[in-house]
């Protein structure tokens, strides 16, 4: 079940991180209301993430969803409709991300990984960025998947329940 304090609590130190990183790179991030070039259908969440959108826009869910191809929580301004209990991915988008992989092979040696955005950063060399430049994923992922566990019961290692954004509309499949 949704625990209302915990979740929020979690999402409000992304974005606290968020926050700085996009203050590092200030002028150089195209991200701004009604920019949805991230906000892709087929997004899945944690189900302790979708319980928080029925918990706190229950209204919206009884709405039509966006048209597809784009997040179904977009309006026709391209804004988001549950903006304050947006999932995880979403607080994220458009900022340098930086991640470590492991070696499929031996699950030991370790890659960096970065991404961002094609409109944000367009002059800068994202791997000469220094780590603090840049969002870290796995600190925060792990957090929000322990929630997820801790909601279903999970063993570790067990696979752990998600849900497609639109599914959460009434009627959708």
């Amino acid at each position: 079940m949704y625990a209302p304090g915990v979740l929020p609590v979690l999402h409000a130190e992304v974005d606290a991180r968020a926050a700085e990183v996009a203050a590092r790179h200030e002028g150089q991030l195209a991200c701004r209301p009604g920019c949805s070039g991230c906000c892709l259908d087929g997004l899945t969440v944690f189900e302790v993430e979708a319980e928080r959108i029925r918990s706190e826009f229950p209204d919206v869910l009884h709405q039509a969803p966006g048209p597809r191809g784009g997040c179904a929580f977009l309006d026709a301004a391209h804004r988001c409709r549950i903006y304050a209990a947006r999932p995880y991915v979403c607080r994220t988008q458009g900022l340098p991300l930086r991640w470590i992989e492991a070696d499929e092979v031996d699950g030991e040696e370790v890659t960096e990984a970065r991404d961002v955005c094609a409109l944000n950063l367009v002059d800068a060399d994202l791997v000469a960025l220094p780590p603090d430049e840049c969002f870290e994923l796995g600190p925060f992922e792990s957090r929000l998947a322990a929630l997820q566990a801790e909601r279903q019961g999970a063993r570790p290692g067990a696979s752990l329940e998600r849900v497609a954004l639109r599914a959460l509309f009434e009627g959708s499949a």
